[in-house]
């Protein structure tokens, strides 16, 4: 059984679409408002976290929904299609209401478009384990995560072409791209991916490899998670509960921390940082196939922790900074290819969508909570917390992620002669 990298290629478009807006979300909204609005950085944190307040509730409805969705073009491309053409048509009130200085505008855009990227979010992700089996999920995830970083690239990329800190700001020119990249990734996604036909190949090899939807043993007689595999749910589920606490203090945080501190292009820091992930996206799928996705995710742990920990001792932007922020990068892509394939490893194929919306429920009330808590502390005891504050979380995860007992791949028994093959 191998994985079929070209489609899932083409499924990755869709995550590589949503990762591109967050890198500008998360980058140029907070310095709009601060430097547009002359918002505070306390109230910087609670707008940055009001994504995450919709997409706590948003994300499992529409899991759910996509998952009990039957058309022509399948289960989730419905959801794909609709939340980015109306994404798109609300992106393009935020760059005119900046430029007319009129917040009232720009906060209604602002609304409207993180409404419409919370409708596809989850059956965007949920395509994933849809069209593969079950044993290649990590290696399925690891193509995701690295379409989701060449995203992110593409943005960070254009935000050093066309500046967006600095006298004259170029947030026009931002908007402008990330709205081409969106849809051009959808466009070429539905044109490539004919939905149905892929969920039923996927059905056939995993039963062909003994691995049918219904019977990975998550339910009991009464139709139960048993206890073991239900105190496994919940560490894996706190575990990224912790690192998302960590990790996205400090995504939300750096432009600003970067102006204030470190008086260094935070643009090229982050891209450093996204390079590495990428590098790393393809060996750690194969590295989590080997050695299980627990060891692998804890692995990336120590390599983020110790990161974050570094960046303590750092007043400038340096070559030393460069590589602890490829740590990083490097880090993160140990434990996000391997989370959450972890999670719906435990659901079944008729709830994938419910299982992606638990996932993201936790990691969106991590987002919501710590820019405000991560905010409050920069601006009444200083930038200089932000660093100790992540690894803090981050290693915190360590520890619960070392009470999992279920989510990892079940190898994949070899018949005939493919049973005589010898792994590379």
């Amino acid at each position: 059984m191998k994985l079929n990298y070209k489609r899932t290629f083409f499924v990755g478009l869709a995550f590589m679409s949503i990762c591109a807006f967050w890198q500008v979300y998360d980058n140029v909204i907070p310095l709009i408002l601060k430097d547009t609005f002359h918002v505070r950085d306390s109230y910087i944190g609670i707008v940055m976290a009001m994504d995450n307040v919709l997409a706590l509730f948003m994300l499992p409805l529409f899991g759910k929904l996509s998952d009990k969705t039957r058309t022509k073009i399948g289960c989730r491309m419905p959801y794909i299609l609709g939340g980015t053409i109306l994404a798109l048509l609300c992106l393009a009130i935020m760059p005119a209401a900046q430029k007319q200085n009129n917040a009232l505008l720009f906060f209604i855009g602002l609304g409207l478009v993180l409404i419409a990227m919370a409708t596809y979010r989850s059956p965007a992700v949920a395509l994933m384990p849809d069209v593969t089996p079950k044993p290649l999920r990590s290696q399925g995830n690891a193509v995701i995560n690295l379409m989701g970083a060449v995203g992110g690239m593409l943005m960070l990329l254009t935000m050093m072409i066309f500046p967006v800190t600095g006298d004259t700001p170029r947030y026009s020119a931002v908007f402008l791209v990330l709205g081409l990249v969106m849809a051009v990734c959808v466009a070429v996604l539905f044109w490539q991916i004919r939905e149905p036909a892929c969920v039923a190949e996927r059905e056939a090899a995993d039963r062909a490899a003994g691995s049918s939807d219904e019977d990975e043993g998550v339910t009991d007689a009464g139709g139960k998670m048993p206890r073991p595999m239900f105190r496994s749910l919940l560490f894996i589920l706190a575990s990224v509960f912790f690192w998302f606490f960590g990790y996205n203090a400090v995504t939300s945080a750096f432009s600003r921390y970067a102006e204030q501190e470190l008086q260094g292009n935070f643009a090229l820091v982050l891209m450093i940082c996204t390079v590495a992930a990428i590098v790393s996206y393809m060996p750690v799928g194969m590295i989590a196939q080997r050695i299980g996705r627990k060891r692998t995710i804890l692995i990336g742990i120590v390599m983020l922790g110790t990161a974050f920990f570094a960046g303590i001792f750092f007043h400038s932007v340096s070559p030393l900074l460069y590589i602890f922020f490829a740590l990083a990068g490097m880090g993160w892509a140990f434990i996000n290819v391997n989370s959450y394939p972890m999670v719906v490893e435990l659901s079944k194929g008729s709830d994938v969508g419910k299982y992606t919306g638990y996932y993201y429920t936790v990691s969106m009330t991590a987002q919501i909570f710590t820019p405000i808590l991560s905010n409050i502390l920069m601006e009444h005891v200083g930038y200089r917390t932000l660093f100790p504050y992540a690894a803090f979380f981050v290693f915190a995860s360590f520890v619960t992620m070392l009470f999992v007992r279920h989510g990892d791949a079940r190898p994949v028994a070899k018949k005939g002669l493919e049973a005589l093959d010898v792994d590379d």
